[in-house]
């Protein structure tokens, strides 16, 4: 039995400092000098590769004015080299001759490297033992964590042992220590004890936790223009909570993503202060009271876009944050203001908004009006909101259809609505699993005329499941199946004049693909579509990455199905529907997935480019 020696440093997951490189020369700029021998390396291709680029005998090639003597010493150095690398490819026990070749006159020496590398070593058993906070084994949490370590170990029996692969295997179970209750965690022995002869390994690696660590007070810096309090209520981290990477994670996202900050930085210096409190550093940079942003696009449901932005993040008196939005463009041109205020203790703040609405569909013309005022609270994965409504649309344009104000969505509406969104995907803007539901539900009464109530509830659940168990393979390497269901429905009595903003069509990149913006829905006397009182739509799609030379790229081909349908009672959502097919590729872009959809529209018999950047939950 023999110790890798190879194998014995402990493994760090701190982050090193990017090292900026020296810029490369040329072969014109400095040419290489004369070689005083050659190397040739006879083995199969792993190990030939490997040797050719690390043996540290190819560094005396260079030096010119080596004799006899020299060379051999170097000769019996370059056979200590030679094993120690073939050992990190798992090789202990090769057939190695190193030797110079018979001199030709005229020619140079050569280095003849033969290795015969035999069978490679396998894990024969792994043992992980615990130090430190986490070998009091009582804590159920404790144990969870220990048990999760010794299940996702990469490098178990009966796999090749190499250095790749074992640092890989002491790397993931460091990530696992620290990332909870641990942050100080260390491999505090690591050891591959190795059988030549039977080419076999055990491994031992031994973790030490260190103590239990708890989130003491904020240490906050870079504020100056806006209330801590922000900082408070946006982090949401509790004094006395236990350490948790991901929450710190988490509430660092939620700042930078706030409007408030540019950016956020969040850390413990575990070197520093008491684990039972240790202080918790949150570097700000604040971003400008005031912002305006010109955005320039394009959608194929809408053709060219322009928009202008402007938010206002402290309104002078009130502290409120304004967001306005003008946005030009074929179809449906809007206007859009929200104000919120900043949230309280139980993170529920007050906002109003306004919108007004054009909609252009041909021969009918739909403006519409929406002011809303309520409260919302956004949380970890739970949003909730609860407002009151009033939307008012003006039809027009429709000539001599003889449609009824009520088929075509005039009218006008008061209602209370509560609406939630729940998420649970592992990842986002990417996710490789996990699920999403928007739920809202509303009542009120029609306005102007005869007054009638009604009833309206809406929801949107989409899944993300990913396909195959190869535990070597990771979840965003995998095919998975996007799936997509969304229901909606409006109670009322026949005459009751719904306004449109109310009803529900379908279409469109992110409706039933194959069809454009809002061309499913009720078919009215002219040919033109109006919008219904129930809606069903539901969409399948197969997500496989696409790698390049066998690295995975940033880029995904899909097939699709969706299918859909808006009627005036629910009997009829399983008459006539729309179905749409296709396939299409996707962009992980740093501002979220890029979709290119070419879909057919099996009812309309027509081919459809759908484009569009972000995620839809």
């Amino acid at each position: 039995m023999l110790v890798c020696a190879l194998c014995l440093a402990s493994t760090s997951v701190r982050a090193q400092p990017e090292q900026s490189a020296a810029p490369a020369q040329t072969a014109q700029d400095s040419p290489s000098p004369p070689a005083s021998f050659d190397i040739r390396v006879d083995a199969p291709d792993e190990v030939r590769t490997l040797l050719e680029k690390h043996l540290e005998l190819q560094r005396y090639r260079a030096v010119t004015d080596l004799d006899a003597g020299e060379l051999e010493r170097l000769l019996v150095l370059a056979r200590e080299d030679a094993l120690s690398l073939l050992g990190t490819l798992g090789y202990f026990g090769p057939d190695l001759d190193i030797q110079q070749a018979p001199l030709q006159a005229g020619q140079r020496p050569v280095i003849v490297v033969r290795v015969a590398p035999g069978p490679a070593t396998q894990v024969s058993g792994v043992r992980l033992q615990f130090e430190g906070a986490m070998a009091d084994t009582a804590d159920p949490e404790v144990q969870a964590l220990r048990a999760a370590i010794e299940r996702d170990w990469r490098l178990r029996p009966g796999r090749r042992l190499t250095q790749d692969a074992w640092d890989e295997a002491k790397t993931q179970a460091l990530a696992q220590l620290v990332a909870r209750r641990y942050p100080a965690g260390r491999i505090s022995q690591s050891q591959a004890n190795i059988d030549a002869s039977a080419h076999r390994a055990q491994l031992g690696v031994t973790l030490d936790s260190g103590p239990l660590y708890r989130l003491g007070e904020l240490q906050v810096s870079g504020l100056q223009r806006y209330d801590s309090v922000l900082v408070t209520r946006l982090g949401r981290l509790e004094r006395g909570e236990v350490y948790d990477q991901r929450r710190l994670v988490e509430a660092q996202q939620r700042l930078a993503s706030s409007g408030y900050f540019d950016s956020a930085y969040l850390s413990v210096d575990t070197l520093a202060g008491d684990p039972a409190a240790v202080p918790v550093s949150v570097q700000l940079r604040e971003a400008a009271l005031q912002k305006i942003v010109l955005g320039l696009g394009y959608a194929t449901d809408s053709g060219p876009r322009l928009s202008l932005e402007h938010i206002h993040n402290r309104l002078p008196q009130l502290g409120w944050r304004a967001h306005t939005r003008l946005q030009l463009d074929g179809k449906s041109p809007s206007a859009h203001t929200e104000w919120t205020s900043l949230p309280d203790a139980s993170l529920w703040r007050w906002a109003g908004a306004l919108k007004l609405d054009r909609q252009d569909d041909g021969s009918l013309l739909t403006q519409t009006q929406r002011w809303r005022v309520g409260r919302s609270q956004l949380g970890e994965r739970i949003d909730r909101n609860v407002y009151l409504q009033y939307d008012m649309s003006q039809v027009s344009g429709r000539g001599e259809t003889g449609a009824t104000a009520s088929a075509i969505g005039e009218g006008a509406s008061v209602s209370l609505n509560y609406a939630l969104t729940h998420r649970a995907f592992d990842t986002l803007p990417f996710p490789n699993r996990g699920h999403a539901l928007t739920a809202e539900i509303g009542g009120g009464s029609t306005l102007g005329g005869q007054r009638q109530p009604y009833l309206r509830s809406a929801a949107r659940w989409t899944g993300i499941v990913p396909l195959g168990s190869d535990e070597q393979i990771s979840q965003a390497q995998r095919g998975r199946l996007a799936l997509r269901l969304e229901a909606g429905a409006v109670s009322a009595a026949r005459e009751a004049q719904i306004p449109a903003a109310q009803l529900f069509r379908a279409g469109g990149d992110a409706s039933v693909r194959g069809y454009g913006l809002r061309d499913i829905g009720l078919a009215l006397p002219s040919g033109d579509v109006g919008p219904g009182r129930y809606m069903g739509t539901g969409s399948v799609e197969w997500q496989q990455p696409l790698r390049r030379g066998g690295v995975l790229t940033q880029w995904e081909s899909t097939v699709f199905i969706d299918a859909g349908q808006v009627a005036e009672r629910a009997k009829d959502l399983g008459q006539d529907i729309a179905v749409g097919v296709g396939a299409g590729a996707r962009w992980r872009s740093p501002i979220g997935p890029l979709q290119i959809d070419l879909a057919y529209g099996l009812k309309v018999e027509k081919l459809r480019l759908h484009m569009s950047v972000g995620w839809i939950f």
